[in-house]
C-alpha cells in the first residue's frame, strides 16, 4: 500500500491509499442495475478516472472540489489508467494532509503574470480603453487573478484564468502588429483582457479555489452575456463613447465564434474574428500541453474528449 502516491506515477497494480481532490462525481446505474459512482480524483501532478461499485453515496456531484481519503487499486481499462475505490469519505476535521500537493497550479509565477497582464493595459494608447480595463481589474482583479479558466477543460487550475489571459494577449499582440492595417490594436488587447472576466461571477469555487459548479446567474446567462452586460455598465459610468462600448461588448459576445460553440452572436469585424481565432488557438493548446503531460513519448494518448480525437507525442 503505498500512501499519498502521486498520481502521475501511478502503474497499474498500485495499491493506494491517501487524500486527493475530488474533481467530479457522478452517481450511475450499470446495466445490471447496480449503482456506482464515475468520479475523476487529482493531485498537483495530475488526474485519473475511478470507479466506486456498488456505491449509492452519501458522496456525490456536491462533493467535488472537496478533498477525500480513499483506498483503492490501480487498473488499465481501454489504455487508460483507472482507480478502483474500495474505501471513501470526505475529508475530516483533524485529518492532516498538505494541500500544495494537491491543488492543480498554473505553470507559472502569479505575481509576474499579473504584472505583464497590467503593463498590456497601461499599453494601451485610447483612454477610453485603458480607463475601461482598469476599472474592470479593480472590480475582479483578485478572483480573476487566482480562478481557473474552466471546471474541467483547458486551464482548469489555480490562476488558469489569469494564464489563459495572458497567453492571449501575447498573440494578440503579435497579430495586431501584423495586421496593423486591419486591426486596431487597442479593441482588440481591451477584448482579449475582458474576454473571460465574468468567469468571475460564472463560477463557484471551493475553499481549495477550483470549480465546482455554475451559478445560478451563470447557467441562465452564461459568462458571454454577463461580461458584455459589466463591460457595458462600467464603460456608462465612465462616460465612454457609445460605438466604443458596442465594439467591446460585440467582441465579448462573439469570442465563442460560432453559435454552435455557444457565441451570441458571429463575430462581425476583423478585432472579434482574431479574438475567436486566439481563445481557440490558445485553448486548444493548452489541451494538448495537459495531454501530453501523461503520454509518453513516440505513443498516443487515450482519447481527449474536448479535441474529440487521441494525440500523438512524439520523439
Amino acid at each position: 500500500m503505498e500512501y499519498n502516491k502521486p498520481i502521475a506515477e501511478f502503474a497499474p497494480g498500485d495499491e493506494i491509499e491517501g487524500f486527493y481532490i475530488l474533481k467530479t462525481a457522478v452517481s450511475k446505474v450499470s446495466n445490471s442495475g447496480r449503482p456506482f459512482l464515475s468520479a475523476v480524483v487529482s493531485d498537483r501532478t495530475g488526474a485519473i478516472d475511478a470507479k466506486v461499485w456498488d456505491y449509492s453515496g452519501p458522496i456525490s456531484t456536491r462533493d467535488e472540489g472537496s478533498v477525500v481519503k480513499l483506498r483503492g487499486s490501480v487498473s488499465e481499462f481501454r489504455g487508460a489508467l483507472q482507480l478502483i475505490i474500495g474505501r471513501l469519505r470526505t475529508a475530516q476535521e483533524g485529518d492532516r494532509y498538505d494541500l500544495g500537493v494537491l491543488v492543480p497550479v498554473a505553470p507559472l509565477d502569479a505575481d509576474a503574470a499579473y504584472k505583464e497582464l497590467t503593463d498590456f493595459v497601461a499599453s494601451l494608447s485610447d483612454p477610453d480603453y485603458e480607463a475601461l480595463c482598469q476599472k474592470m481589474l479593480e472590480r475582479y482583479g483578485q478572483r480573476f487573478r487566482d480562478i481557473p479558466a474552466g471546471k474541467s477543460m483547458h486551464h482548469s487550475f489555480v490562476h488558469g484564468l489569469l494564464m489563459h489571459t495572458l497567453q492571449m494577449l501575447r498573440i494578440a499582440d503579435c497579430l495586431a502588429g501584423l495586421y496593423s492595417s486591419v486591426v486596431n490594436r487597442d479593441l482588440l488587447v481591451a477584448g482579449t483582457l475582458l474576454h473571460d472576466f465574468a468567469k468571475c461571477d460564472e463560477f463557484v469555487t471551493s475553499a481549495l479555489g477550483l470549480v465546482t459548479e455554475y451559478s445560478v446567474k451563470g447557467q441562465l446567462l452564461g459568462h458571454l452575456v454577463m461580461g458584455a452586460q459589466a463591460a457595458a455598465e462600467a464603460a456608462g459610468e465612465l462616460g465612454i463613447p457609445e460605438e466604443k462600448s458596442v465594439l467591446l461588448q460585440h467582441l465579448l459576445l462573439s469570442h465563442h465564434g460560432e453559435p454552435e460553440f455557444g457565441a451570441a452572436v458571429r463575430p462581425m469585424c476583423a478585432e472579434g474574428e482574431l479574438l475567436s481565432l486566439i481563445d481557440q488557438i490558445d485553448s486548444r493548446m493548452e489541451i494538448y500541453r495537459e495531454a501530453l503531460e501523461s503520454t509518453a513519448p513516440g505513443s498516443f494518448s487515450k482519447r481527449v474528449f474536448a479535441l474529440d480525437k487521441k494525440v500523438f507525442r512524439h520523439q
